[in-house]
């Protein structure tokens, strides 16, 4: 009896010692396995941040506009005569540039001049005549009368034979022309586009409160999405004399110089406006930049030792943009070291590894083109 509960008693402490073991085994294999699994040095791009000259300044969006533009137009119906310009010529005020056929105007033009020439002739008679008393003075009268009726008549005839010809209003460039020869135009038809493009306006809306820091004669630079990478200067020549009381913005119009007329009429323009004095602050690129519905946030490298070191999570204050830079008022200190590029796969405390071999150039502004 005492042997065979021995026996089952060492049978249970070799069974429970087993299940203790393997247990002890796989709690050792689990900590290593989560050892190994450990983040691995996450590979970003850095930079340091440093201070740089900043100029503050306003940015705003608008169009293009000539000086002087319109759709040109006869206020006569009539048939195309003839066609004295070529789409996209430079033309000069007052060039003829279209001619309805004007035959029956012409001639009741020379009917009447013949008719008010007869009146002078008999005027001229009748003021010899009346010297003698051959005539009364109401005779010479009614010839005076008669005289200015017909000049009268003359000149509505010309006036109406003058509108049979289009005149370039202003000196610029056409457009395409839309008639030909022998068309009947319809009175008000379009016939060309007219456009005067040095100089160019540059509209746009600012809000309210930007009125204290705006001029006449500051300078601003323009650019659009057809010439990139080129900004474009002018200057503030005119501010609306109110405020839109619906959008509270108040609309602002600049001129620029357009000497090679690379600008056209209705390109959308990227204004932006410098205010106030340059100052040092911290520049960083803008691709260093977390945004999330917390804040904006940057990721900093610290103990960096032979390429690597631990991310630091840093939440920051910014300004406005200006090209690939962005001001930082508040979160990064000159001489820190942060990361523009990998942010994605980083979390507070990860480990990283720095590889600055492809780290984009970055500009706070595109050149500027002085026109």
């Amino acid at each position: 009896m005492i042997k065979r509960m021995t026996i089952m008693l060492c049978g249970m402490a070799i069974l429970f010692g087993g299940l203790y073991g393997f247990q002890t085994f796989k709690e050792m294999m689990i900590r290593k396995a989560i050892g190994a699994m450990a983040n691995p040095p996450q590979t970003v791009s850095t930079v340091v941040a440093a201070n740089a000259p900043w100029q503050s300044s306003l940015s705003a969006v608008g169009s293009l506009r000539a000086v002087n533009g319109a759709d040109l137009a006869l206020q006569v119906a009539g048939i195309v005569q003839s066609i004295d310009f070529s789409s996209g010529d430079n033309v000069a005020a007052g060039q003829t540039l279209l001619t309805l056929v004007a035959t029956d105007d012409a001639a009741k033009l020379r009917s009447l001049q013949a008719t008010a020439e007869n009146y002078a002739i008999v005027l001229k008679r009748d003021e010899e005549q009346i010297k003698f008393n051959a005539v009364s003075q109401a005779t010479v009268d009614s010839d005076k009368a008669n005289l200015k009726n017909a000049q009268a008549l003359v000149e509505q005839q010309r006036a109406l034979l003058e509108q049979k010809t289009l005149k370039a209003p202003f000196a610029g460039r056409l457009g395409i022309r839309a008639v030909d020869l022998g068309q009947y135009l319809s009175a008000g038809t379009s016939i060309v586009t007219l456009q005067s493009l040095d100089p160019i306006y540059a509209d746009f809306y600012l809000p309210q409160q930007a009125l204290a820091s705006i001029r006449i004669g500051q300078d601003i630079s323009v650019a659009v999405d057809a010439i990139a990478g080129e900004r474009f200067t002018g200057q503030i020549t005119a501010i609306n004399a109110k405020v839109d009381s619906t959008s509270r913005n108040v609309q602002v119009r600049a001129t620029l110089r357009n000497g090679e007329a690379r600008l056209l009429p209705g390109m959308f323009a990227k204004i932006e406006i410098a205010i106030g004095k340059p100052e040092q602050v911290v520049t960083i690129p803008l691709t260093a930049i977390v945004n999330n519905s917390y804040g904006d946030l940057v990721y900093l490298v610290d103990d960096l030792r032979d390429g690597q070191g631990t991310a630091r999570q840093m939440f920051v204050k910014t300004r406005s943009p200006k090209g690939d830079q962005v001001a930082v008022n508040d979160g990064v200190k000159p001489g820190e070291t942060v990361v523009i590029a990998g942010q994605l796969k980083l979390r507070n405390g990860s480990p990283v590894k720095i590889d600055n071999s492809h780290v984009p150039q970055t500009e706070a502004a595109p050149n500027i083109v002085d026109q």
